[in-house]
């Protein structure tokens, strides 16, 4: 793994490093009534930088075709750009259902077909709750605390968030980032 990217959401400035980075994801939206106020300005930040950049959404129990419709409409991506689905506890200790998981992520694939779309977890949430294994086009996984690269799962991920500090950084399983940028379909 050589390659690196951050995760960025409103509450970081469109002021990060872009130095030694191949992609990025930001959060685009929440449920079915939030967006990110900072979208545009992280999408803006990383492609200028020739990032590959991707946005996640933050799921929340029910109403799992609100919450594709929401994503897909208010998401600044474009043909290319990678899309996930943010599966964890929400602020009020609530979680989506595995099988509203499974099906968020297949209905964005539907409105979305020119991107990857993924599942965001971590390790307790995938060997603990998940169920199916299904996380569409890839898998990135949450775990600190542990060497990037090297989460203790046996599924095969495409990126590893192993640290928070000072910002939310994961490492891609490609060997560069013009191998993540085809994967991807990414525009370069």
């Amino acid at each position: 793994m050589t390659i690196k990217g951050i995760d960025v959401s409103n509450y970081q400035a469109a002021t990060w490093s872009t130095s030694g980075l191949s992609f990025a994801f930001a959060k685009a939206t929440e449920g079915h009534t939030v967006i990110d106020s900072a979208q545009s300005a992280h999408a803006a930040r990383a492609r200028n930088a020739g990032l590959v950049f991707g946005q996640y959404h933050f799921m929340w129990p029910g109403d799992v075709k609100a919450q594709a419709e929401w994503f897909a409409e208010k998401s600044v991506t474009v043909e290319g750009d990678l899309m996930a689905v943010d599966w964890e506890k929400t602020g009020s200790g609530t979680m989506a259902s595995n099988a509203d998981k499974d099906a968020l992520i297949k209905a964005i694939k539907a409105l979305r077909p020119g991107h990857k779309v993924g599942l965001y977890t971590n390790t307790s949430s995938w060997l603990h709750i998940d169920r199916t294994g299904y996380c569409g086009d890839f898998l990135w996984i949450a775990e600190y605390g542990v060497p990037a690269g090297k989460p203790n799962i046996k599924a095969a991920w495409k990126f590893h968030q192993y640290t928070s500090s000072p910002i939310d950084t994961s490492v891609g399983n490609f060997a560069d980032k013009a191998a993540l940028a085809s994967w991807a379909g990414a525009r370069t």
